[in-house]
Order: structure tokens, then sequence, then C-alpha cells
């Protein structure tokens, strides 16, 4: 072998190299702007409807006073078998599974009781003792473990929280009519609230949290009381592991009637909304509306359609649907622990964005298709979406 040009070969070979890690990194080269997944950053999102626990339809149209302190102890006896804190085990290991950054939640119901008062359906709710906080339950279950290093670091934290309707009223609870006046034997008060919360210890940041309730609401008349359906949105500014800022709004809108729907959808995308913002916004939530004409009516597309013309683009998927359960007890039937339900044959909960170009979809998946420990989580299945930024 001649030893002689052996420097000048490797001279040549680094030059070569050279021009070649030049041109990788070169305006438009596939190494300047890869065309694969994986570019950006990724920020994992959750919308979860908890549900409240039970049909309230039977207290809104009761005939009289008798028959609505009857519905109204239907309902917590509902509340009762429906067994959040068993149920808040299995929308836990739905979260912890998939591990959002952020989670949208609706239905986080406060349930209080208190003496028997028919005074309240006048002057308003007053119960204090607590009986079920699903808020509060929902996360000692999901930070029952050990954090990171083992120190007993809290994995999620609550964002913000915004209380919407809030009813109490007396109740026959134990099915027994003389136990008191019309059958009475305790009030209960049901306080909705929609939260957000966030994944601490994973690099997610928050600030600027808002929350409201919608001006257009639901006038619902229970004995003669025009009774407003109060609803609203959580929303907070982000930034997830070195991501841009990002704005991420959490609502429920109106089941009952579409027009009250559109316009509460209408609110969000408003001029002055929350979810409209010189950030990227990503929207989550139950919106009762899709544009699926297949499985949805016209009115009921209302909504969906309100918010896609200003702009807004799905980021998650239609396939399993979503929704919902068709009955208010939520105890799952052999056939249903083995292969699910057909009740699921919509969707209702989405994940949006009005940043398509900024924010695209990487994956996304439909969680508590099937019961756990007996029952079925929620009436509806959570959807999970990762998303990934431009940068």
């Amino acid at each position: 072998m001649n030893h002689a040009h052996a420097p000048l070969r490797r001279s040549i070979l680094a030059m070569i190299v050279a021009v070649f890690a030049l041109a990788l990194l070169l305006p438009g080269s596939a190494a300047a702007k890869p065309e694969f997944p994986g570019k950006g950053k990724t920020v994992n999102t959750m919308t979860r409807n908890l549900y409240l626990g039970a049909n309230l339809l039977p207290a809104i149209f009761a005939p009289d006073l008798g028959a609505f302190v009857a519905a109204n102890g239907q309902i917590l006896r509902e509340v009762t078998a429906n067994d959040f804190p068993l149920r808040a085990k299995g929308l836990a290991a739905e979260i912890l599974e998939q591990e959002p950054d952020l989670v949208g939640l609706q239905e986080v119901a406060l349930w209080r009781t208190a003496p028997v008062d028919f005074g309240v359906l006048e002057e308003g709710p007053s119960a204090t003792t607590v009986r079920y906080d699903y808020l509060q339950e929902l996360l000692a279950e999901l930070n029952a473990g050990k954090g990171k290093g083992g120190k007993g670091k809290p994995q999620y934290e609550v964002v913000v929280v915004q209380p919407e309707f809030d009813l109490e009223a007396p109740a026959d609870e134990d099915g027994d009519p003389k136990t008191g006046p019309l059958g009475a034997d305790v009030n209960g008060r049901l306080t909705m609230r929609d939260a957000i919360l966030a994944k601490r210890g994973a690099g997610v940041r928050t600030w600027n949290e808002q929350s409201a309730n919608f001006e257009t609401v639901l006038p619902v008349e229970i004995l003669g009381n025009v009774v407003p359906i109060v609803r609203g949105w959580t929303a907070t500014d982000a930034k997830v592991r070195g991501s841009r800022p990002f704005r991420f709004v959490n609502t429920h809108l109106e089941a009952f009637d579409p027009e009250v729907r559109l316009g509460q959808a209408l609110e969000l995308v408003d001029e002055d909304g929350p979810a409209t913002s010189d950030l990227p916004v990503v929207l989550v939530g139950d919106l009762n509306s899709d544009d699926d004409e297949e499985t949805t009516t016209p009115a009921n597309r209302l909504a969906f359609e309100a918010l896609t013309a200003a702009g807004m683009v799905k980021r998650s998927t239609n396939e399993p649907f979503s929704c919902c359960l068709g009955r208010s007890l939520l105890e799952a039937t052999p056939a249903e622990e083995a292969e699910g339900s057909a009740d699921f044959d919509h969707q209702v909960d989405h994940i949006l964005t009005r940043d398509p170009e900024t924010v695209e979809l990487q994956s996304s998946t439909v969680t508590g298709l099937l019961p756990v420990n007996g029952f079925w989580n929620s009436d509806h299945a959570g959807v999970f979406s990762a998303l990934r930024f431009d940068r």
C-alpha cells in the first residue's frame, strides 16, 4: 500500500463530508424542514365529561310540588347508585394512561345536602354539607400514586374552575311519603362546574386563567318559576415543553336547546370571546353538536357549524363515536362488559383549533368505551388528542 498519498485522501474525504453536511443545512433542504412526524412540539390534550350522576328531567317537568319532591328523591338515589367514588378510579385510569398535559372537564358536579327547607325554592341554594365533590375525588385518584422520584408530588392540579347552574330542592330520598312534608327528608343541592386540569412536573406552564358564564342561557320553568340553566367556559394560556404559547379553552354547551347552544358557540368566537386570541387557540369540550349529517339533525349542527365558520377545525378523531349511553344508571350488563355499547352512536365531544396551520393532529383516540369495576366511567366516552405545534 502506498502511504504517501494517505494524508491527501483523508483531506479530500473530509472536504466531501463537510460539503455534504453543509448541503443538508441549506434552506429548503430535507434536514432544514423535515417532512415527517416529529416536527415541532407535541402537546397532549383531553376532554372528559364526568356525568353529573342522574337524569334531572323528571324534576324539571314535575307537574306539582309533590311530584317534584318525589323526583328529587329519585335523583339523589341515582347519584348514589352511580357511585362516583368508584367511577373516579376508572376516570383517573383513563387520564393517567393517556397522560394529557391539559384536560378539560365538564359536569364536575358538587352535591351537597341540608335539612328539609322549602324556603330555598324562593330564597335560593344554601346547603353546605358535601356529599360528593367530583373534582376533589377525581384529583385524589389522579394523585394517589408517587410522583417522580417517589416524593409524592401531585401529577394533576386545578388550573381554573367555573361554577354554573346551582339548584337546591327538598327531596324524598328514602322513598317514604310519611317521612316529612310531602315525604321530603332532605334537601339536595347540585352545583355544576367545568374545570381545566394541568399535569405538573411535565413542563406545563399556565397563566392568564379566565372563566365566565354565558350570557345566553336556557330558561326553564319549574313549578311556575323560571330558572336559568347557566353554562360557561374556562380558559388558560399555556406553554408545554417549549411549545409556542397557546390558548386552551374548555366548555360545555347547552344540551336541550339548539338555538341557545348556537348563541353560546357564537359567544366563544366573538371578537371578545375566550376562543378569540392572538395566540393559537385549542378548544375542547362537550359541544352537544356535530356536523355529521348521518348522525346529527340539522338543528343540532348549528353550533358546530358556527364554530367552523369562525375558522375552527377538528383536531380529534371521528371514529369511534364517543356519545352516549341512553340511560341514567351506569351499572354495566355482562354483555356490555364484554362488547361495549351500541348506544355510542354520535359525536359531541370535540377537540378543535382555530389555527390549523400551526396546530396539527398527530394522533387521537377515544377512551372509556368499556366499563370497568362493573360501571361505565360516564355516560360519555373521553377524547384524547396529541397536537403538534409548528415550533
